[in-house]
Formats: structure tokens, sequence, C-alpha cells
């Protein structure tokens, strides 16, 4: 079995948190290198997602990771989270740009996902493992691939030490990806994020917001089976377990499962994989 590690989102509600237990007990069984925290656009969910990486730290023994976005932050603002992160015990770091939500005016201090990392750098030095985002599919704003590939060059110079890419389900898309940032001198480990499917409909919309591509067949067969929903399941963790045993077989690093706070999609890849 290679390296795991889980995503979470912060929980807002008692029942969000008892979700999350319920979750996090039955995961932690697979012995995760770490689990990260997200946080909501323009860091809206910030307190929610230091709270709960401590959560996961005390109650559960497990290595929280917070999420970190510059988004509508200011420099004294981010420099407290780190503090309060530092203190906490974490020694890693997940640095995304973010997105600003809907009708938020102010930008924050540091425009780029760059600039988080550089001025993590310059306050900590090497004390936190920076992870940043990288795109197979190239991200839906670039201008083109290549351009994609320089801005995670830039990242990488100011000095992140691993990534961790968006979904998708073209394992050839990620092996392209791979190859092509190596050969642009990239030499940071390249984990490939994973989405088992829960709800697909609720998939095809984030797909189309953040540029994943779902494959036709794909849409074509959960289409099919319509709302036979013990055959979508199994097909659903199938198709996944496919890919992940692809990519581990061709050397990828780790698997980092984006679990929305569920368990039962997640274990179903992973019984498949043994």
């Amino acid at each position: 079995m290679p390296k795991l590690s889980f995503e979470f989102y912060p929980p807002k509600t008692d029942d969000q948190r008892a979700q999350l237990d319920r979750t996090v007990r039955k995961l932690k069984a697979h012995a995760p290198e770490f689990v990260s925290v997200t946080f909501g656009a323009g860091g809206s969910t910030l307190s929610y997602t230091a709270e709960t990486v401590r959560s996961l730290r005390d109650t559960h023994g497990l290595n929280g990771v917070p999420h970190l976005s510059c988004v509508g932050g200011t420099r004294e603002e981010i420099r407290g989270l780190l503090a309060e992160y530092r203190a906490q015990g974490c020694s890693r770091i997940v640095a995304l740009r973010g997105d600003l939500p809907s009708g938020m005016a102010r930008a924050g201090d540091l425009h780029y996902a760059s600039d988080l990392v550089r001025f993590i750098r310059d306050e900590h030095g090497d004390h936190f493992h920076i992870e940043v985002g990288c795109y197979p599919e190239t991200h839906p704003q670039s201008e083109d691939a290549l351009a994609d590939i320089r801005h995670f060059r830039t990242k990488v110079d100011a000095g992140a030490d691993s990534a961790i890419t968006q979904y998708f389900f073209n394992a050839d898309a990620y092996f392209r990806f791979v190859d092509d940032v190596r050969k642009a001198g990239i030499t940071i480990p390249v984990v490939p994020g994973i989405m088992p499917i829960s709800n697909f409909s609720q998939l095809k919309r984030f797909s189309e917001a953040c540029g994943a591509e779902i494959p036709r067949w794909i849409g074509k067969r959960m289409q099919a089976y319509g709302d036979d929903a013990d055959s979508v399941r199994e097909f659903a963790a199938d198709i996944v377990a496919g890919m992940c045993r692809r990519l581990v077989d061709a050397g990828a690093p780790e698997l980092h499962f984006y679990t929305l706070n569920l368990a039962r999609p997640t274990e179903a890849v992973l019984t498949r994989l043994g």
C-alpha cells in the first residue's frame, strides 16, 4: 500500500462535527502520513480550520495540517495564523492562493501562492514543510499549459517542498504533467489528488468549476445505472481504484484523498487496493 493522506473540510455545526469524528475514526486505521483541513473562500472558515486541526492532533493523534490562503488576508493576519499553527505543533502547511468569495473586493497583501510560500519561508525558515497545489489538466484561469508550469515553477523556486494535484480521472494526464515538470527542472514530489466518487451530479458541478475533466464514458456509464445506487457505488470505486493502481505502479509517491468528510467512498477504494 502506498503512503496515504486525507483531506477534510472544517465542520461548522454539531452534526457536521459528529460526522467528521465518525469519518476520522474509520479512516485513521489506514495510518495516513497526514490529514489536511481546508478553508473557505477568502479564508471564511479559518477559525474552524484551526479548531479542526487541533482536534485532529489532540483527540485523534493525527498529523493535522492546515490549509492556508493568502486571499483576503493581511501579512499580520497570516503571521498570526502561522504562529498559532507552530504553537500547536504543526510542521506542515498547505499553501494556496485561494479564491475571493463573490462580492469580496480586497485581495489581501499577498496576491499569489508563490508570495505566500516566500512569506512563510522568510518568517519561519525551514520549520514548515510546504505543500502547494498543481494542475495536471491546467488551472482553469491559466493562459495555457506551459504558463501553468511556469507558475508552478515560481512556487517551487519560492520554497515549496512538494505538491498535491487537483483531482483527475485520467491517469495519463498526471503522467504527462509529471514528465513535463521534470523537463522544466522541477524535482519536488508531485502527489496525485484522488476524488472518490460519492455523488456524481455534485461531482459534475465541482468538475465544471475547477476544470477537472470527467471522461465521457464514465458519465455515460453513470447515466446508464440511473437510480441503481449499489451499481453506481461499485462502478465508482472500481474506476478510482483502477486509476490508483496505475499511479502507484508508475511510482506516484503518495495518494491524497479528497474525502468530503465521508469515509465510505474512500474506504471502498482502499479496500480494492488491498
